[in-house]
């Protein structure tokens, strides 16, 4: 028997001794000629074929002429090879039977083929000339036959194989020709389920005419050993000589009407499409980051002016002597004439308010009621996503045509200690296997899978057992699906998930060796042939999976470089659920199966010591997610317990030891803290009573701000209270009221503007922000009017209290102790007055290092990252984690997504058909080939594996070829089509462009789709690339989008189009990352929203002083400014989280400054720098205990939380924040203020009183 040579082109030595023993055995008698046959006839079935997809029926010898067909048979040639008809003058080698069958057999290529007429009509030309041409003698020569009367009871001699001679350049040219035809339906190539062994990535000339030729197929009559000489091979002599037609290359037309291959199909079809542009890099001027240019002009601009103002306004000889003085001479000068309109409103403005405020009397607003309505929201996507943005509007729609996205159960395994092995194939030669690719690992990978496909789960909802097939997607059998119907993707699959198909093994010979074929073989073929229903490796063994669809290689292995699936080092096990109605009881049989899941998962990867076991579900990160809010709440309490602790023992005046228990204030403190948590739950309560829902960011982060705002205000009352002496004849309630009026004024500007800044906030669309905004500005509004009534109302007992010389807590007892006199200014003012602020405002240490910082600070916010990655809201111990860093390095294709269409596009026509393929005469700019185009630039696009048609898989189906859709009324699409199809739904069309006409299509549609059809919405699924981080989300959305609208603004010129007809892309990740394209801006109008009212109410309560309010507001904006530079270097994301916290920033920054400009802006000492110096000791003191130390104590408490977010979010940022605000409030606003202050304020106001 001859062997078919391993090239092309054959050696001198090995082409004599082939023609020799073909001369012995064959080639003696045998014409070969021009005009003559070799094979004629039918001999009957192949009695060496085993397993057949159609009758093998082997054709007879007979070398004679070539013989004129009857009509009917010429008819038939010119359907099925029109190349061989010549007219009167057709000759042929073949009888109208095998023509017959001939027909049969290439219309199961043509399906495919057919998409692309010139690789179809080289592809028939191949068979149409062995088969019946009329020179078959001169290129084919029968090398083995059989005696057709013994075995078939036929009279003749049947041939086994034959020897097909086609030169190089032809079988090179058909191949390719047809090696670019993809399959929509599955987005692979059409040369993958033609190539055998090889698939499409090894797939060449030899191997694809090898799996023709080889009976082993199932497709093939006979054995053919295809021989390719070139013009150097030597002359195969006795008169043969290669088959050299005609062939066509896919950019060519086959025929006169045919059209060319379209782009999709045939690369040399495509024009030509520039790469696109590189995404915008960092705006550079020769080569320097820009914005630090910028960031250096400005800062030297600042620091020219700063010089040029000392030069001018300070005498280096007296320092600061001759300012102060001029300011005394000036004061001495003023007269009423000089007090101006702005200056006599802010007077009368402070004492009407003092005035006020001495009167208020307690009041108590009892609304915390309300907080048992409370509604939590949970749902990422309300939390994050407004319900009339873009996402979620996509979302509504595909959901209310498809149904939700599905719930998704995964495994990805991985060896502990991988060894890699190398594997001889008999079939692909040696080939290096992972170590995670061993039997042993496959069936106890087999074992786990089967043990979750079959595992029954008790209901306690509804009393009754379950298992998967009640809640799995199955898209072969919805209705009724059994165990094997559900989706499941995995390895094992390749062996229909059966032990008994891994331990196959079958004795081979291949190329004159002899082997052992195992799972390896059939594993490395079907990776590269997953179509295929029965392998060539001698195991015949199916490849798809058991509940009938391909299993793709990249969704059952991970980690492997190119196509080298073996090599891969991770097994996937994917389970695919369906996705319910919260109120469907199969949405609450999804969970009790997920949680049985998750499980026997953690028991297996346990048990499993060798593997390492990474899992998901569905309902895995909100879980993570629930578990660590609950486990870090202990955390947030005793945060709140070391401030209350802090409160309580900073607010005391303490004179001696022994008197500890009556100077404490715990009891006043903890009212202080009750007040705050009253403030909290009543405008929880009202916003309950108003159905607006809250959140648990609400729950950790407001009470956090109002006790800020709240301490701060209450250290600033008490520590007046303490530094102020009674008057003579004054009553312990007329000085708390005279008190109150000192320094409610500054409680009132400080928390309207906080106030005002958090109702603007509310603007934005983003819902978690908006409803933080709403809560955090009620709040601080109650607890501004509970700190002047109700904890004016506990001062007061806690004074009667401390005068009666009571101990605190356990007022009914006195101590023995007598009280002594105490120093009301406690130890802190005079520190900071004696040290600190001379300290800070010494003419030499007046130096403005903070517009340093600042401009450095701006450089770093233009780098901040925008994002919010998975792992950061789950706990460091979660499993989630694992899950997520193995999936980033081991998966090899991203998340699928979807091209979703609405209504008002008429798919019916042959235009609308045309803008959506990507077949033969579709449009090249169809929204299929720009699919296509996308992903050939997928480090740009983040699309890796193009969409799949129904239109272009509906227009296959019609093809008369493929003997799908057959005009009968009894028969179903795909699954119930006769034998034969003696009429087609649609006839074949001269130029080879199948196209139905608007009322073929509704009639066939249906059928085709085997249920009624809806064309209000349609959609066709791609697959994302990778996507690791939030930044690569959000780029792979932004992109995919203006593909969308690209299409959209095509497919709306076809015809009958509505204009608000548009395609757009839908996975279930967009929701999420849809707020970073936006993010920015909301921030900044947020910020800049919140900025607004800090200015404005800090000039209408000072009586209309604009150079306070914008010191006010330049300073908040660089602590704004300065902490989004800091997040930078502290690795925090900007998203919607840190958002959150920069608009609390605004509010902390608030209680930092207004406090201090406005003592600054009250103080009647002569000179500016004296006024900021008093201002630094008296009100800074109260800040840096009230904000700062409170504030403090519990934000480092938080560092101990367990919860990524809370650390990075909560614990960082508002770190940062708070030293931030210390920093610019207590260092650089006194020395601002020294210099730039308003300094006759209220000087020239002395002359008011």
């Amino acid at each position: 028997m001859l062997k078919t040579v391993t090239s092309g082109t054959v050696t001198s030595h090995t082409w004599y001794l082939w023609s020799l023993l073909r001369h012995t055995l064959f080639a003696e008698g045998t014409i070969h000629k021009s005009g003559y046959c070799v094979a004629f006839g039918e001999c009957g079935e192949n009695p060496e074929v085993k397993t057949k997809n159609l009758d093998h029926i082997v054709p007879c010898v007979n070398n004679t002429p070539a013989i004129k067909p009857h009509q009917n048979t010429l008819d038939r040639l010119k359907t099925v090879c029109p190349v061989l008809y010549d007219g009167e003058n057709t000759r042929l080698c073949c009888s109208d039977g095998q023509l017959e069958a001939l027909e049969k057999s290439l219309q199961m290529s043509a399906v495919v083929l057919a998409r692309c007429p010139s690789c179809k009509d080289n592809f028939y030309n191949i068979y149409c000339q062995y088969v019946c041409g009329s020179n078959q003698a001169l290129f084919i020569n029968v090398t083995r036959t059989f005696d057709a009367l013994k075995v078939n009871h036929v009279n003749g001699t049947g041939v086994l194989e034959m020897e097909a001679y086609y030169s190089k350049r032809f079988a090179d040219g058909a191949f390719d020709s047809c090696k670019d035809v993809r399959l929509p339906s599955v987005g692979g190539y059409a040369i993958s389920a033609m190539c055998g062994l090889y698939g499409s990535t090894l797939c060449n000339t030899k191997h694809w005419f090898d799996f023709m030729g080889d009976i082993s197929n199932g497709l093939a009559p006979l054995k053919i050993d295809f021989i390719f000489p070139d013009e150097h091979s030597p002359p195969i002599g006795q008169g043969m000589q290669p088959f050299d037609g005609k062939v066509w290359k896919c950019s060519e037309s086959s025929s006169k009407d045919a059209p060319s291959c379209s782009c999709n199909d045939c690369q040399a079809s495509c024009p030509i499409i520039p790469e696109p542009p590189l995404p915008e890099g960092e705006w550079k001027i020769r080569n320097v980051e820009g914005i630090l240019i910028i960031s250096a002009i400005i800062f030297c601009t600042l620091m020219l002016l700063f010089l040029l103002y000392l030069i001018g306004s300070i005498d280096w000889c007296s320092g600061d002597h001759k300012n102060l003085d001029h300011e005394i001479n000036l004061l001495k000068e003023l007269t009423e004439k000089d007090v101006t309109c702005s200056e006599k409103l802010s007077e009368s403005l402070q004492n009407y308010l003092g005035i006020m405020f001495e009167k208020w009397g307690p009041l108590v607003i009892v609304l915390s009621a309300g907080i048992s309505m409370v509604k939590l929201t949970t749902d990422p996507v309300e939390l994050w996503s407004s319900p009339d943005s873009r996402a979620r509007r996509e979302k509504d729609i595909h959901d209310k045509y498809f149904g939700p996205f599905f719930r998704t159960e995964q495994v990805i395994i991985t060896a502990k200690n991988p060894l890699n092995y190398t594997y001889s194939s008999l079939l692909f030669g040696e080939k290096v296997f992972s170590g995670i690719l061993r039997k042993e690992i496959l069936l106890e990978f087999l074992e786990l899978q089967l043990l979750l496909q079959y595992m029954p789960v008790w209901s306690e909802t509804k009393n009754q057992s379950i298992t998967l097939k009640d809640i799995c997607f199955a898209p072969m059998n919805p209705d009724n699906p059994t165990d094997t119907d559900c989706t499941v993707n995995s390895l094992v699959q390749y062996f229909q998930s059966k032990s008994s198909n891994l331990e196959a093994k079958v004795n081979a010979t291949h190329m004159g060796k002899e082997g052992t074929i195992d799972w390896h073989d059939h594993f490395l073929y079907c990776i590269n042939s997953p179509l295929s229903f029965q392998d060539t490796t001698g195991l015949q063994m199916n490849c798809m999976a058991d509940y009938g669809a391909p299993v793709f290689p990249f969704l059952a292995v991970g980690g492997y470089e190119g196509q080298e699936y073996s090599a891969a080092e991770a097994l996937l096990l994917t389970f695919t659920t369906r996705n319910f109605d919260p109120q469907d009881d199969h949405y609450q049989y999804a969970l009790e199966w997920e949680k049985k899941y998750l499980e026997v998962v953690e028991n297996f990867s346990k048990c499993s010591p060798h593997l390492n076991v990474a899992f998901m579900s569905e309902r895995s990160l909100e879980d993570e997610i629930n578990r660590t809010t609950a486990k870090d709440i202990p955390i947030f309490a005793i945060s709140y317990v070391v401030i209350f602790v802090y409160i309580a023992l900073a607010l005391g005046e303490y004179s001696s030891c022994s008197r500890i228990l009556v100077d404490s204030k715990i009891t006043l403190g903890l009212g202080g803290v009750l007040v705050v948590l009253g403030a909290v739950f009543a405008s929880m309560g009202v916003y309950a009573y108003a159905g607006v829902p809250s959140s648990l960011v609400i729950i950790e982060v407001v009470p956090f701000l109002v006790l800020a705002v709240g301490a701060d205000n209450i250290f600033i009352f008490v520590l007046e209270y303490q530094r102020s002496s009674r008057k003579k004849g004054e009553t312990r309630e007329e000085h708390i009221a005279r008190v109150l009026g000192n320094v409610a004024p500054s409680m009132l500007l400080c928390s309207l503007s906080e106030a005002v800044c958090f109702f603007l906030g509310a603007l934005t669309k983003m819902p978690a922000v908006q409803t933080f905004a709403l809560y955090a500005a009620l709040a601080v509004l109650f607890d501004f009017l509970l700190q002047v009534s109700a904890f004016v109302a506990l001062v007061s007992l806690d004074v009667q209290r401390e005068e009666d010389n009571r101990l605190d807590i356990c007022c009914c007892a006195k101590p023995v102790v007598p009280p002594k006199k105490k120093n009301n200014e406690g130890y802190l003012l005079p520190w900071m007055r004696k040290y600190y602020a001379p300290f800070l405002l010494h003419p030499l240490i007046r130096v403005v290092v903070f517009v340093f910082c600042f401009c450095a600070c701006l450089v770093l916010m233009f780098h901040v990252k925008v994002g919010l990655d998975q792992q950061v809201a789950l706990p460091k111990d979660s499993y989630m984690l694992t899950f997520i860093n193995t999936m980033n390095k081991y998966l090899e294709v991203g998340v699928p997504t979807y091209f979703v269409t609405t209504s008002g596009y008429n798919f019916s026509t042959i235009a609308g058909m045309n803008a959506v393929c990507s077949s033969v005469g579709c449009d090249n700019n169809s929204m299929m080939q720009k699919i296509q185009f996308a992903c050939d630039f997928s480090n740009r696009s983040y699309l890796s594996i193009p969409a799949s048609s129904w239109v272009d898989d509906f227009i296959d189906w019609l093809n008369p070829m493929s003997s799908c859709c057959c005009n009968k009324t009894q028969l179903s699409p795909f699954n119930k089509v006769e034998k034969r199809c003696r009429q087609s739904c649609m006839k074949t069309q001269h130029d080879g462009v199948i196209r139905p006409s608007p009322d073929q299509f509704n009639k066939f549609l249906p059928r085709f789709l085997d249920d009624v059809p809806t064309q209000e919405s349609t959609r066709f699924m791609a697959y994302h690339s990778p996507l690791v981080t939030s930044q690569e989300y959000t780029a792979a959305l932004k992109n995919i989008r203006e593909l969308s609208e690209n299409i959209t603004t095509t497919m709306r010129k076809i015809p009958g189009t509505a204009e608000n007809f548009e395609v757009f892309p839908y996975t279930v990740t967009y929701v999420f990352y849809e707020q970073y394209l936006t993010i920015v801006k909301e921030g900044l109008f947020n910020i800049g929203v919140c900025l607004i009212p800090t200015f404005v109410v800090c000039c209408i309560l000072l009586g209309m002083d604009i150079l306070s309010g914008i010191i006010n507001l330049v300073v908040i904006l660089m602590i704004v400014i300065d902490t989004v530079g800091v997040m930078t270097l502290w690795s925090i994301d900007f998203n919607a989280v840190s958002l959150v916290n920069l608009v609390t920033a605004v509010g902390m920054s608030v209680e930092f400054i207004s406090h201090m400009t406005r003592s600054f802006a009250l103080s009647i000492k002569p000179s500016k720098l004296e006024r900021a110096k008093e201002a630094t000791a008296k009100m800074g003191s109260a800040v840096f205990a009230g904000v700062a130390m409170t504030n403090l104590p519990g934000i480092l408490i938080l560092g101990f939380a367990n919860a990524q977010l809370v650390q990075i979010f909560f614990f960082r940022l508002n770190l940062v924040i708070t030293l931030l605000g210390m920093a610019h409030g207590l260092i650089f606003l006194p020395v601002i203020l020294s210099y730039f202050g308003k300094w006759f304020l209220l000087s020239s106001g002395i002359l008011l009183l």
